[in-house]
């Protein structure tokens, strides 16, 4: 005779899959505002070379960065698949919509909270605090990015700089 069974409850979360340099990446969907088409980008000197400027969504300035260049991947030229992935990210406890530039966008999948290893330690001298960890999908790793840590204090106040034009004003 055989002992009760027990349930193993799996917690599974949506992630966008992107490519960024022919690997596979992923963010949480909760924090995906839209996927674009890369539209008319206004550039703004003096910014860290990693923003490219800022886009008109639906009347709000938003922030668009290369994202290649902010994980420190070399750049590459734009493509037909080059897409803006629209990202929620948090400022001292404001919302802000930032893009972001990547190779292509594939599509929404869920993975298991099981079969994800934390981000590996490289050193001290390699930061690797975005990544969440390591996912796999059928036989493909994918880098599952914690978008609330890929930028700084400093990077994310020049990023609220430019939403700060795009607030409404409350009624």
């Amino acid at each position: 005779m055989s002992g009760p069974q027990s349930t193993i409850n799996t917690l599974t979360r949506q992630y966008l899959t992107f490519h960024l340099e022919k690997e596979l990446y992923a963010v949480d969907v909760r924090n995906v505002r839209e996927v674009l088409e890369v539209p008319r980008i206004t550039k703004i000197p003096r910014m860290p070379e990693f923003m490219k400027g800022v886009i008109n969504l639906r009347g709000s300035v938003v922030p668009v960065i290369d994202l290649r260049l902010k994980l420190e991947l070399p750049s590459a030229e734009q493509t037909e698949s080059t897409s803006i992935i629209i990202l929620e990210v948090l400022h001292k406890g404001q919302e802000l919509q930032v893009g972001a530039f990547v190779d292509s966008v594939d599509e929404v999948v869920e993975i298991d909270e099981a079969s994800i290893e934390p981000a590996p330690k490289f050193s001290t001298q390699i930061n690797a605090d975005f990544i969440n960890g390591i996912g796999k999908m059928d036989e493909e790793f994918v880098i599952i990015l914690n978008t609330f840590k890929v930028f700084s204090e400093t990077e994310l106040g020049i990023l609220s700089a430019a939403n700060d034009e795009a607030v409404p004003a409350e009624q």
